[in-house]
């Protein structure tokens, strides 16, 4: 019997039993369209962030404190939170120990409360320099952000979030109004542009605050959470690199770079780690949905075995009218593939459709620029599995289809 024929005799039989069909497909449909959505929403959260990342630019070095995440026994930067100090910013600003950095900007942040009258608003402070516009590509919508004497001397000034300003001002122009952050008054210079969620900060819910007056007045720290370092041009990234971490030894009186307290971060190197984070978890994630395909495939057998029982006699007459015992493999396999395969097509329409709207609910209940991508990839290897999966749990019951007598068919009740 001709391929064709015997893909048609399947799609005929399918088709008479089509309710019990559908109902049979529906774990592939749910493993294959569940397997599309964590792709696809993994693969657009990860663009998001690789691209507020290289929106900071190319050339820039990130100093972190602690332990690298990916050193054995580290925890990422909660054993040394107060490592990077005053003096590794003044060694560093110096351009005798750093001479292909251009700039250096420490940030420090917490949690805080600020009130104008009788409005509040709960978000985070930041404190750094002006530098943190060029950084995170930040643009005013109102007033001006604070100079570099605003840090040297300690003013207590604020630029303040899109969303901040609409909590505290509903009514009234930010500009020149004075905001109280622990029992201190800071007068609002600018407004931010509404950006939205980054991959780091909200600054639509952030007040950033001269670092000198954060960490003396607000969270009454002496050290810094963050420091970038941003070299003279992108060639120098490993220059500055290897400058910083020869500087921060000697200061922190390291010998052995196993004990390092400290990390230090290019955008190649963000986007790496970022890159390998969304593989696993898009693999963990699509290993959990692969679950769906196992229990449809056993769903998918024990239906055919009915099938095989049911149509015993139709397995007879053929095998009467000369069907070989590879004719009846072949059609109850087609079967089981066909079932499969059109479970997995339906599967990465659905996961599409669903992995669409999700996008679109992140990007307006957020306000993240969060656009969806089809995992083209991924659906192919989709349809390949389902195919794999009809054929892997369909050959048990078209073998028991095979094997029956006709004789002992034709005489089955």
């Amino acid at each position: 019997m001709q391929t064709w024929d015997t893909v048609r005799m399947a799609a005929v039989g399918l088709a008479t039993h089509r309710s019990r069909s559908l109902l049979t497909i529906l774990g592939i449909v749910i493993g294959i369209g569940a397997i599309i959505v964590v792709i696809a929403l993994g693969e657009s959260g990860k663009q998001l962030i690789v691209g507020e990342i290289q929106n900071m630019g190319p050339k820039n070095v990130f100093v972190v404190p602690g332990k690298a995440p990916t050193d054995v026994g580290g925890a990422g930067s909660t054993l040394f939170t107060d490592s990077l100090r005053e003096k590794d910013l003044n060694d560093l600003q110096k351009k005798a120990n750093v001479p292909n950095a251009a700039s250096v900007t420490p940030i420090v942040f917490g949690n805080i409360i600020s009130i104008f009258e009788n409005e509040s608003y709960a978000g985070l402070v930041m404190g750094s320099t002006p530098d943190i516009i060029r950084f995170f590509d930040l643009k005013m919508a109102q007033g001006d952000f604070f100079p570099d004497e605003s840090v040297s001397q300690k003013e207590e000034v604020a630029v303040i979030g899109k969303k901040v300003a609409e909590e505290l001002f509903p009514t009234e122009e930010p500009i020149g109004k004075k905001i109280k952050i622990k029992n201190k008054n800071y007068r609002v210079m600018g407004v931010f542009a509404q950006k939205g969620q980054g991959s780091f900060v909200n600054f639509d819910e952030a007040v950033v605050v001269p670092y000198t007056v954060v960490q003396q007045h607000i969270l009454g720290i002496k050290y810094f959470q963050r420091m970038v370092v941003e070299a003279d041009t992108e060639a120098n990234i490993q220059n500055v690199s290897r400058d910083i971490e020869t500087l921060l030894r000697n200061n922190h009186n390291i010998d052995d770079p196993s004990r390092d307290d400290f990390f230090i971060m290019t955008q190649d190197d963000i986007v790496q780690r970022i890159g390998n984070v969304t593989n696993i978890l898009t693999i963990l994630l699509s290993a959990v949905a692969a679950i769906s395909l196992v229990v449809g495939g056993v769903g998918i057998m024990n239906i055919m075995l009915v099938s095989v029982m049911e149509r015993t006699r139709e397995i007879g007459l053929r095998k009467a009218l000369g069907a070989t015992n590879k004719d009846i493999l072949d059609q109850f396999l087609s079967e089981a593939i066909i079932l499969t395969l059109s479970g997995g097509v339906i599967g990465v329409l659905i996961g599409a459709t669903i992995g669409i709207l999700l996008a679109y609910i992140i990007k307006y209940a957020f306000g993240i620029d969060f656009s969806f991508t089809f995992p083209v990839g991924g659906s192919i290897a989709g349809l390949i599995v389902s195919t794999v999966v009809g054929f892997v749990f369909g050959i048990f019951p078209a073998r028991q289809a095979a094997k029956k007598s006709p004789m002992e068919a034709l005489r089955y009740e």
